[in-house]
């Protein structure tokens, strides 16, 4: 596959070329323990279906997996309201309105920035769960718990072993093929979003909420991935019901025995299409 020139560029100049291109931008938004480059499957496609991609990283994201292993230590010390600050001012340089697509804790972002007005249409999948979210399955505590299970990990960087990985990611697809996705994909994650999550129902001051009653939230698509052990079916549906608060279309999507590496597996181009046919409907 062919890479479009904006994939290897720097936000700097995506933006540009968003703006320059008349298009309707998009806007990915990656989760713990991924960076941009995750996204770049996607952000052809949507190039190839008339759209202008924008794929920006956490701040202080390294550029590659080699660098981000090397260095873990940038990646601390970053929280839930700092990051949703920095997409929503990077959303912000856009000339038009974007659609918003994220994962993982990209979903709770792509939430939260919707929730302010900033998008057009947005699609969360496998999500971390806001304030007013209440299930609390076994499977996601154990996801968490490489990071959890320690309290001094709140302002370290964490990165996970291939075991901790093939349960929290890759739990559905094969041995060998969870193995790639590790070397491919894997990199160390701040601690503190997570122990935000974890609390946000006890703290009415958290960063991890999304205003989902806001009338310009938008059309948004929770898509979740059934076989998912860091954001079950569970919390996924928990999230549709208080989205569905909202006046505007918000719908939920399933597809069977998925795991957290859905986007990123063999089996992205699925969830992609998912995504596609949304974003088009609505922006």
């Amino acid at each position: 596959m062919s890479e479009t020139p904006h994939l290897a560029a720097p936000v700097d100049q995506q933006i540009e070329a968003a703006n320059a291109s008349g298009k309707r931008p998009v806007v990915f938004i990656h989760g713990l323990w991924l960076l941009p480059s995750s996204w770049d499957r996607w952000a052809q496609v949507f190039a190839e279906n008339g759209y202008a991609p924008v794929s920006p990283g956490w701040p202080d994201d390294p550029e590659t997996v080699e660098e981000a292993n090397a260095h873990p230590e940038v990646f601390a010390g970053k929280s839930v309201g700092d990051v949703a600050d920095h997409y929503a001012q990077v959303i912000g340089r856009l000339d038009r309105k974007p659609a918003v697509i994220g994962h993982s804790f990209g979903g709770l972002l792509t939430m939260i920035v919707a929730g302010r007005g900033l998008a057009a249409a947005s699609v969360a999948i496998d999500s971390a769960p806001f304030r007013g979210v209440l299930p609390l399955p076994f499977s996601a505590l154990r996801a968490s718990a490489p990071v959890l299970g320690n309290p001094l990990n709140r302002h370290r960087a964490i990165p996970l072993t291939f075991d901790q990985f093939r349960y929290a990611f890759a739990s559905a697809v094969g041995e060998e093929e969870a193995r790639q996705l590790y070397a491919e994909f894997a990199v160390p994650a701040p601690g503190e979003p997570l122990f935000q999550a974890a609390a946000a129902n006890l703290n009415p001051w958290t960063e991890a909420k999304a205003n989902f009653t806001n009338p310009d939230r938008g059309p948004l698509l929770v898509i979740e991935g059934v076989g998912d052990n860091t954001s079950p079916p569970a919390i996924n549906r928990a999230i549709f019901k208080r989205q569905s608060e909202n006046p505007g279309v918000t719908e939920i999507a399933s597809i069977a025995n998925r795991g957290h590496s859905l986007t990123i597996d063999s089996g992205w181009r699925e969830v992609c299409d998912a995504a596609l046919a949304f974003i088009r409907r609505f922006a």
